[in-house]
């Protein structure tokens, strides 16, 4: 089992920043691929930016050149920095895992105020 808990998000004007960080925990060996989906009222949840252990990553057309995904593998952390953010950004924050199954943090909610 993989226990995933996030930290950062909250209120910030458009055009701001801010940081969702990722800690896993449990059993995390070499957990193939981290990262952040999002989920809007009303919509479906969906990709934000994923990062392999292998350094490749994947992210969402809406982000691209705004946000910005690490993770360290030996700490088994993900980080989203979102710049430039839009009230569109709206929405919980989910950090994912998967290793075999996949993995869901609790969410964090994001609020940007145009």
């Amino acid at each position: 089992q993989v226990q995933l808990v996030e930290s950062g998000g909250g209120k910030v004007q458009a055009g701001g920043s801010l940081r969702l960080s990722c800690a896993a925990s449990g059993s995390t060996f070499s957990l193939q691929t981290m990262g952040w989906y999002r989920q809007a009222p009303g919509k479906q949840r969906e990709l934000v930016a994923t990062r392999t252990n292998g350094g490749s990553t994947s992210y969402a057309g809406s982000v691209k050149g705004r946000f910005t995904i690490s993770r360290d593998n030996a700490k088994n952390t993900v980080t989203l920095e979102m710049n430039s953010l839009k009230s569109e950004d709206t929405a919980v924050y989910y950090c994912y895992a998967f290793h075999g199954s996949v993995y869901w943090g609790q969410g964090t909610q994001v609020t940007v105020s145009s």
